[in-house]
This record gives C-alpha cells, sequence and structure tokens, in this order.
C-alpha cells in the first residue's frame, strides 16, 4: 500500500482537486491519501481564534461568513451535479455551525484547536464527495481515530499502527482511503495537532505505521532543489537523498518538507518521493538508505535565528560548565541548533525566543552574555561532506566578503552550518550557488 500526501495549494481550487483524483486514480495500486486544509483556509482558522481570543466577536463573525462565502463558491465550481453540490453544502454547513457557536463559549486553547481541525476535516469531506461523484470507490478514515499524541507530544506510533492495522483489516475489500492530515488526538483524548505542515509528518506517521511501499508528498515544485529558488534564479531538483541528507535540509530551511517527517520513514527504511501535483511526469526527488554519490547536493538557509554568546574565564579547565548551561535551554524547552566553543567562552543559536529574557538573566550569573538577533544559518548538506578535500576551501572562497558569526563543522557528515547577519543571506546564497554548483 502507498501513502500519498496533497498539501493545501494542491487541493486549493477546484481543478486541482480534480487533478488530484485523476493522480490518484492512474493505477490500481492500494492508496491512503493524506489531505491538508484548502490553501488560506488554516490562516482564516487562526485569524478566527485570535479574534474570538480578544473577545472580539463581531469581527470572528465576519471572517467566519468570508470564508464560508470561499467555500460556497469552491462546492459550486467542484461539483457537476445539483445533488452532490447540496450533499457538499449540508456538510460544510455542520462545521461552519460549529464556527458560530464558538461566538457564545468560552475561548480556551483546547476549543483553539478544534477550530484550526475544521480545515482538513472540511477538505477530506469534499474529496470524498467528489470521488463519489466521479464513481470512484473510497473510504473517508477519520484521522481522529488512529492519530495520537503522547505526554511528550510526540506521535504514539505503537498506538496509530495497531489502530490504523484494525482499521484496515476491517475494511481490507476497499483499496482507497482518504484522512486528514495534521489533526490528532492527544493524550487526554482532546483534539491537537501536529504543527504547521504536520501532513508530511502524518503521512510519514502512517507510511510507518502501515510498512508502505513508498510515500509520496505532492507538493508545487518538482521535488527539493538545491537552493532556495525564491532567492536564487538558477536551481535545479536533487534526483536522490538520503535520509539523513533530507533530514539536514528540512530542518535547515527547505521549506518543501515537514523536519519531522524523515524519521518515521527512515526507521523502517520507506523510501519518500517528494513530486508535483502540477508537473506529475517530473521526476522530483526520491529519498532513501543510499545516495548516488559523495558530493555536495544543496544549500539551505534558516531566517529567524538568535545568536547567544557566554564568555567567562571560569570556564578554563573547569568541568561541569557547559552541562550547567545547557540545562538552562532544557528548562525554558528552547532547542540549540549550532553550538560553538573556546577556552573561554560559548556561542549557542536558537530559533525559539519566547523565554529569550529569562534564558540571559539565568546565563549571566555565570559570565558575559552577548545576543545578536536576525541572524540566518546557512548550511551546506551532501554525502560525507566534511570528508571531502577541498570543500571548506570552496566555501569560504564563496563567501570570502560575508561576514561569519559562527561556523559548525564535523557535528554531522552531512552538514557545515555557519551564521550570518540575515542582511548576508541573499548574496551568500548566490555566491554558493556559482562555487559549489557553477550556477
Amino acid at each position: 500500500m502507498q501513502v500519498y500526501k496533497f498539501g493545501g495549494t494542491s487541493v486549493g481550487r477546484p481543478e486541482r482537486m480534480h487533478s488530484v483524483a485523476d493522480l490518484i486514480t492512474r493505477d490500481d495500486q492500494s492508496k491512503i491519501v493524506v489531505l491538508s486544509a484548502l490553501s488560506g483556509t488554516t490562516n482564516s482558522l487562526v485569524s478566527i481564534g485570535e479574534s474570538l481570543a480578544a473577545d472580539k466577536k463581531e469581527e470572528a463573525l465576519e471572517k467566519i461568513n468570508a470564508l464560508r462565502s470561499h467555500y460556497n463558491d469552491f462546492i459550486d465550481s467542484l461539483f457537476s451535479t445539483q445533488e452532490k453540490k447540496n450533499e457538499a453544502t449540508e456538510v460544510i454547513t455542520e462545521h461552519f455551525e460549529f464556527l458560530k457557536i464558538t461566538l457564545k463559549i468560552s475561548f480556551n486553547e483546547a476549543l483553539s484547536r478544534d477550530i484550526l481541525a475544521q480545515g482538513e476535516l472540511m477538505s477530506t469531506k469534499l474529496f470524498t464527495l467528489l470521488l463519489q461523484e466521479r464513481s470512484i470507490p473510497a473510504q473517508l478514515l477519520p484521522a481522529l481515530e488512529f492519530m495520537k499524541t503522547n505526554e511528550d507530544h510526540e506521535p504514539d506510533l505503537d498506538f496509530i499502527s495497531a489502530k490504523l492495522s484494525a482499521i484496515l483489516e476491517k475494511n481490507r475489500n476497499q483499496g482507497l482511503f482518504i484522512t486528514q492530515g495534521y489533526i490528532c488526538k492527544n493524550h487526554k483524548g482532546e483534539i491537537d495537532n501536529l504543527q504547521r505542515g504536520g501532513s508530511d509528518y502524518t503521512a510519514s506517521l502512517i507510511g510507518a505505521a502501515i510498512k508502505a511501499t513508498d510515500v509520496q508528498i505532492w507538493t508545487d515544485i518538482d521535488g527539493m532543489h538545491n537552493n532556495d529558488p525564491r532567492v536564487v534564479d538558477k536551481t535545479y531538483p536533487i534526483a536522490e537523498l538520503s535520509f539523513d541528507e533530507a533530514a539536514e535540509l528540512a530542518y535547515f530551511g527547505a521549506k518543501i518538507l515537514h523536519p519531522a517527517s524523515i524519521w518515521p520513514a527512515q526507521k523502517y527504511g520507506i523510501p519518500v518521493k517528494l513530486l508535483n501535483t502540477m508537473q506529475p511526469e517530473a521526476k522530483g526527488t526520491v529519498i532513501s538508505k543510499g545516495t548516488i554519490s559523495a558530493d555536495v547536493k544543496a544549500i539551505a538557509a534558516k531566517d529567524g535565528i538568535t545568536a547567544i554568546k557566554i564568555k567567562s574565564t571560569r570556564m578554563l579547565l573547569a568541568y561541569g560548565f557547559l552541562r550547567k548551561i545547557f540545562e538552562i535551554f532544557e528548562k525554558y524547552k528552547t532547542p540549540i541548533d549550532m553550538i560553538t566553543t573556546s577556552e573561554v567562552a560559548v556561542s549557542v543559536t536558537i530559533d525559539e525566543d519566547e523565554h529569550l529574557d529569562k534564558i540571559v538573566k539565568e546565563l549571566s550569573q555565570f559570565g558575559q552574555v552577548e545576543i545578536d538577533k536576525a541572524q540566518t544559518i546557512i548550511c551546506v548538506v551532501g554525502n560525507f561532506v566534511a570528508e571531502q578535500k577541498g570543500i571548506v576551501t570552496k566555501i569560504f572562497d564563496a563567501l570570502e566578503e560575508t561576514p561569519i558569526r559562527m561556523i559548525s563543522y564535523g557535528g554531522s557528515r552531512h552538514n557545515i552550518s555557519l551564521l550570518t547577519d540575515s542582511s548576508n543571506k541573499e548574496n551568500a546564497l548566490k555566491k554558493l550557488n556559482e562555487h559549489m554548483f557553477g550556477l
């Protein structure tokens, strides 16, 4: 069985939803199809929640009505028969009645997650109705019946596998299933989600749970590119990546793939394919255990980075110093991206600065603390990059005019990371493209 995932842009217009229906029926392979909300829906639902949280009920109602109007137009264009238009309207009405009920009750975090779940619930129901209209047999598979996170907010893969296997066994004569990405239940039984981009995560978790033959992530770009196509003109899709290479690229800025979506597939060696809904004939990118060459594959950049430097002579010949530093970040649940050390200083980077003031206050007891905001991590990713002769020379030649704040080299065989001010990002990516790929 295969797993296909389609993002919001892939189902964001009626004609694109029809194209998805064509794609999943090109062969007779059994499939679980994971859908995101229609493009723009999640942003609208977030905005509705923000208005409710601010007790701006009239503003929230206006946003609900505007979103409903969009879905009315979508339904009118999506279906060709009045019967299915009426049926779809009834389905959508239920969800918008729920949204209007939220105007009358106290807003809280649990209600916010309920609101956010409506997008995926509506898109999958509309798509299932479309398949019915086109006489394509398909079974709607509610993700809330099998997707679950534990007390640490991590997916409970054993639970997911057991529940999903039981559901599929009951429906073993069915070859096509439609389910929601992103949404899940938490350990309390409340509706929750896997955070933004979580539909990729859902697809990979399902692939791991059922030991799928492959997981296909369909987006609006033909695979993972060797550089950021939004910044650099001359880029190309990478044919093959290893799981480790793809994980580095996804974490450090390649927007096509959710960073967490690699490990479930990697755990069971399930290939992940990144394909283009708009150009289904394009080869895209295959992520698997192997890789075709030992060379530099791609460059990625991650914005919104804060650098923190702690300087103290107390570090000199001391043990336990770094542990005390890291315990502060652990206390505030703030992950560290990069780290460099010297005899009397340690520098780290973070991309979540919610608790920055508290972290700095506690770090100050150990020495002088310096903060640099608006930084960007640029990483060069490949297979055994750190063992290649001359690779560092090429990088520094490309960035000879770019001020570098930090360098991380040797922590991974697949990644050399550099930190610079975000104002240098565009030029740095272009120069690296020229020197590393001759483009």
